[in-house]
Parts: C-alpha cells; sequence; structure tokens
C-alpha cells in the first residue's frame, strides 16, 4: 500500500494546485472570437520592417513600452479615419496587453476594407514573455510593460510589471 501513496499523493496535489486556473492560451482561448487571423511573436519578429503594427492600446500603456516601430491608436478614441493613410492591401499587425482590444480594432479595419489584418497572439504579453525587447519613451530599450490591472498582470511573466 506504501508504494502507491507518494504517486497519489502528487496526482492530487496536482490536481488541487491547477483547479480554477487556467493557463495563458486557455485565457486567450477563452478571449478570442477568432474573427481576425493571429500572428505569434515569432513570426512576426523577423518581419517587422515589413509590416504596419498598430499598438491599440490607451495612452498610458503606450508610454510606458510598446514594440518598437508601433504606431499608437487609442482603443477607447479609435476612428478607421486615423488610419486611413495606409493602404487596405498592407500586412496590418494589431495587438494590446494580450490580444482582445485588439482584436476588436482588428475588426474594425477588417470591416473598413483593410483586407490583411492579424491580431499579435497574446499581445505584448506574449511577445515580452517570449524574450522580445520593448521600448519606452524616446524608443529606448526597458523591461517595464504596463499590465493593465494586477488582475491581468499575472500573465506577464518577464519584465516589470506597471499599473
Amino acid at each position: 500500500m506504501k508504494k502507491y501513496l507518494p504517486p497519489f499523493i502528487i496526482l492530487v496535489v496536482s490536481a488541487l494546485s491547477s483547479c480554477g486556473q487556467k493557463t495563458y492560451d486557455e485565457k486567450l482561448e477563452s478571449l478570442y472570437r477568432k474573427t481576425v487571423p493571429l500572428i505569434k511573436a515569432d513570426s512576426l519578429k523577423p518581419r517587422m520592417e515589413e509590416v504596419v503594427i498598430l499598438d491599440t492600446r490607451a495612452k498610458e500603456e503606450y508610454a510606458v513600452s510598446h514594440i518598437s516601430g508601433a504606431r499608437f491608436i487609442d482603443y477607447d478614441d479609435f476612428e478607421v479615419t486615423q488610419v486611413m493613410d495606409i493602404p487596405k492591401d498592407s500586412e496590418v499587425i494589431v495587438y494590446c496587453s494580450v490580444g482582445y482590444r485588439s482584436e476588436r480594432i482588428g475588426e474594425k479595419l477588417q470591416k473598413a476594407g483593410f483586407t490583411n489584418v492579424k491580431n499579435l497572439y497574446g499581445g505584448i504579453f506574449s511577445w515580452k514573455n517570449d524574450g522580445y525587447e520593448v521600448v519606452g519613451p524616446n524608443e529606448s530599450p526597458t523591461d517595464s510593460v504596463h499590465t493593465y490591472n494586477k488582475s491581468w498582470g499575472k500573465w506577464l511573466k518577464k519584465g516589470i510589471k506597471v499599473y
């Protein structure tokens, strides 16, 4: 009987520790409508010079850090007229903290006739967690990332959390 006790205990402890907790991928899966194609950070990184990157977070989030070269468009005040200088057939990558807000902006871009819009899977959190650089004011590298709030901040595993 004692032979089976340790594996059983390990199984119970493992099961209890995961109760009520989702992985980041499971959380994202529950958030996304899958209306905008996704692109992962490792696929975007080598193509940064070829695409238009739009940061759809709030101004204070963008000010803390953003992906280098990203153009700021405020989720709350977004109007398609703000991006009419971008050719509608350009590859446009949208991102926010985790990809929810950017998916909504992506939908608006698609509705306006943009034909090649992608949402950065996991947003800036995945970008930073995957080890890619973010920049702050004056495009200077930083480890700080605005995490929207403390609840969402738990998904940022690398970097300095700013609330």
